[in-house]
């Protein structure tokens, strides 16, 4: 799994948020606190595409951008990444448990059962 550089994960929450496909100048907008060009909105969804972290479909002369994938799913394959890197799997586990509030160890728990 490719990582994110902050203002590629900043487009990213801006097109896991819509509940349709943005144009570039949808994207800009969301971000138009941080007074983005378009060039650069543009190179950053050209970027994210090439990971294949984003969609692009072409409507008339637009371009439209969607995730290929939900946060969660995103998330969950950087877990299985970083656990895939460790030596020791299980240990890494565990030390993940330790670290967690009890809270969500119990919802752990909720979900394996």
């Amino acid at each position: 799994m490719p990582s994110l550089g902050e203002l590629e994960r900043a487009v990213m929450e801006v097109l896991w948020a819509a509940d349709h496909e943005l144009t570039a100048r949808d994207v800009q907008e969301a971000l138009s606190a941080r007074d983005l060009a378009t060039t650069t909105v543009l190179t950053v969804l050209g970027r994210l595409e090439r990971k294949q972290l984003v969609k692009r479909t072409r409507d008339g002369r637009a371009h439209h951008y969607r995730p290929t994938a939900s946060r969660e799913d995103h998330v969950a394959e950087l877990m299985n990444d970083a656990l895939d890197g460790a030596p020791d799997r299980g240990a890494a586990l565990a030390r993940f448990l330790g670290s967690i509030p009890q809270e969500e160890r119990a919802r752990l728990r909720d979900l394996l059962d």
